[in-house]
This record gives C-alpha cells, sequence and structure tokens, in this order.
C-alpha cells in the first residue's frame, strides 16, 4: 500500500531540475528544427513537385508496362512525349502570345488615359459621390508602384535564370528516377510507421495517388475549356488581346478559387478603356464561364474524388501562398486533399462515425440561429 502511495507520489511530483532540462532540449529541438525547415523550404517544394508529377504521370508509365514495355523505356517515352507537346506548344502559341502581349502594352497609356476619362464623366455625371471615388493621380501612383515591384520581380527571376536552368535540369533527372523505381521509397515510406498503423498509411498514399490524377486531369481539362471559352467570348465581344487573356484564364486554373479573380483585373481593366458597355460585356463573359465550370466542368470532370470544402481550399491557397509563394498557391489543392485524407485515414475513419446525426444537428443548429434572427432580442 505504502508503495503504491509512494508511486503515484513519484509520478504526479514536483516539478524537477531533471524535467526542467528535458523541457528545455524539447524547446531547442523544436526551435532547430522549424529553422532548418526554413532553410529547407526551396528544397522541399522542389521535391514535393517531383513526387507530385510522379503521382500524376504514374498511370501512363504503368498502362505502358503492362503492355510489355519495361518501366524505365516507359519513362522515357512519357518524358519524351510531354517535351515533344511542350516544344509544340510553345513554337505555335509562344510567337502570337508575345505579338499580343507587346501589343497590349504598348496600348497601355492610352488605356490608362482612357479610364481616367471615364472616372472623370462618372464624377461629372454624380457629384455626391465625386469625393468617394479615388483620383485619377492616386489610382495611377498606385499603379506604377505595382508595376515598378513587378518588374523588380521579373529582373529578379531574369538574373536567376542560371540556377533556374540548374533546379529544372536537377528536378527532371530526380523525376526520372522516382518514375523509373519508385518501390524504395514506397517501402521506407510503409517502413517508417508502426505495423498497426501500416494500413492506414497504404488507403493514404492510394486515396493521394488518385486524387492527385484527378486533379492533374482536371485542369488541364478545365483550364483548355475555360481559356478557349474565356479567349472565344472576349473576341466574340471586342476585347482584345483575346488570345493573351485566354493563355492567362488556362493558368488562372492552377490556382484555385484565386486565379480567376486575378485573371478577371487586366480583362475588366483593358475593357474599361475602351468603353463601359464592352467593360459589362467583358464582365458577363467571365462571370458565363465561371458559372459553367463551377456547375459543370468540376461536377462532371472531378467527381467525387476532389470534392473540397470551398474554404478549406480558400485556407490553404492563401496560406501555402503566404508562406511559400507562387508553388506554394499552386501546391494548396494537393496540400489540402492530402490534410483531409490523412485525418479521415488516421482519427475519423477508426472512431466509424455516423454522419447522419451530425448532419441533422447542424441542420438543426442553423434552424434554431435563423429563428433566433427572425425574433430578435
Amino acid at each position: 500500500m505504502i508503495d503504491a502511495t509512494q508511486q503515484q507520489h513519484d509520478k504526479h511530483g514536483p516539478f524537477t531540475y531533471h524535467d526542467a532540462r528535458r523541457l528545455l532540449i524539447l524547446i531547442v529541438l523544436l526551435i532547430v528544427g522549424w529553422l532548418l525547415l526554413r532553410a529547407l523550404v526551396p528544397v522541399l517544394l522542389l521535391f514535393g513537385i517531383v513526387i507530385l508529377l510522379a503521382m500524376v504521370l504514374n498511370p501512363l508509365v504503368v498502362y505502358l508496362a503492362e503492355r510489355r514495355i519495361p518501366r524505365p523505356a516507359g519513362v522515357g517515352l512519357v518524358l519524351i512525349a510531354l517535351a515533344a507537346t511542350a516544344i509544340l506548344v510553345v513554337a505555335v502559341a509562344v510567337p502570337t502570345f508575345a505579338d499580343q502581349l507587346q501589343l497590349l502594352i504598348r496600348r497601355a497609356p492610352g488605356a490608362w488615359q482612357s479610364i481616367r476619362g471615364h472616372i472623370a464623366d462618372f464624377a461629372s455625371r454624380y457629384p455626391a459621390l465625386q469625393n468617394a471615388l479615388p483620383q485619377a493621380d492616386q489610382i495611377a501612383t498606385t499603379v506604377g508602384n505595382q508595376a515598378g515591384t513587378m518588374a523588380n520581380v521579373l529582373l529578379r527571376s531574369t538574373i536567376g535564370v542560371v540556377g533556374g536552368v540548374f533546379v529544372f535540369v536537377f528536378a527532371v533527372l530526380l523525376l526520372i528516377f522516382v518514375l523509373a523505381n519508385p518501390r524504395p521509397l514506397i517501402v521506407g515510406y510503409l517502413a517508417l510507421l508502426p505495423d498497426k498503423h501500416r494500413d492506414k498509411a497504404r488507403r493514404t498514399l492510394i486515396r493521394m495517388m488518385e486524387q492527385m490524377t484527378a486533379w492533374a486531369r482536371g485542369v488541364a481539362i478545365n483550364g483548355v475549356i475555360t481559356g478557349a471559352s474565356t479567349g472565344i467570348l472576349l473576341w466574340a465581344v471586342g476585347v482584345q488581346p483575346a488570345f493573351v487573356f485566354g493563355v492567362l484564364a488556362f493558368f488562372g486554373e492552377f490556382l484555385p478559387n484565386i486565379g480567376p479573380v486575378l485573371v478577371a483585373f487586366p480583362v475588366l481593366f483593358v475593357a474599361l478603356s475602351i468603353s463601359i458597355t464592352k467593360f459589362w460585356l467583358a464582365l458577363g463573359a467571365i462571370l458565363f464561364v465561371q458559372q459553367v465550370e463551377v456547375n459543370f466542368l468540376v461536377p462532371y470532370i472531378l467527381g467525387k474524388e476532389m470534392r473540397l470544402n470551398p474554404v478549406l481550399i480558400l485556407f490553404f491557397t492563401v496560406a501555402m501562398g503566404w508562406m511559400f509563394g507562387l508553388a506554394g498557391a499552386i501546391l494548396a489543392l494537393p496540400a489540402a486533399a492530402l490534410t483531409k485524407i490523412v485525418i479521415e485515414e488516421f482519427y475519423l475513419r477508426p472512431r466509424g462515425i455516423d454522419y447522419a446525426p451530425l448532419e441533422r444537428e447542424a441542420n438543426q443548429i442553423l434552424r434554431t440561429e435563423a429563428a433566433h434572427d427572425t425574433l430578435g432580442p
């Protein structure tokens, strides 16, 4: 009895010097780990992108392997096909895109003067709103400062082109190694986890590979359809250069939720410089394309495989973009999918949660809140 009491007293005893030292060591290790993680962010992003590409391209390599083509040869064929496609797109699209982009840049000062005229005309028609509208010179200064910031970013990117080429070559070699023999990576991944969690880890990896394939397919198909429809509609309403805006709409699909909004700004800027009517027509075209994408393309192309809450996607887009820049924003949806899968497999699924009562309770809470808002205090 005395021994049991003594053991319990030792278990909940006072905070000792030994405990303080262990806590201090733990805090130091966490700080060092965080600093090391921040220093390795570019490397981690590179490996993350390569692993993501390997997940996307692996079904093609497996398809070729099932037709008795050795895996290394299949990897070579897939990469050659991708390189040929990229070269063809660059040879066909880049000259037109560059010409129209130069035209847009040359027209920018005149477009800005036209917008200033529209603002002055609107202010003269509605004097009560004149003080509420920003002054044209203030807008010009803001736009000029932002343009200077973008120019500095582009300059730094141009100076670092040699490093970019090195990183690209390294990424291609790493992708070849991962695709040619991914088995050691999978074995190491499964071996790191205890035996009781191995099935969960296996299901997590399988689901992640399926969702990344669906994501890549969806982004590619949605991007082509959205870019083509945006360019055609803007050309139909007379907002040029429509081809440039179509290309921007295609790349905007890689930034979930935020990309289409960012693409809309230069389109509406150019449309407003032409006339108010063109502005409303361009806005209607953009909204039409986005509604078609949200209500038809995404559900039918992605189906149920990538159903993520829009709030979750927006949170990961902003958070990943804030921490890792443009590359992080592009990887936001894969990161959100991975987080969702891990939580479901390692936490929710073992608990065997029945969601039907929770949904009824949520509906009851919403009805109760609506009733309180209707009745008032």
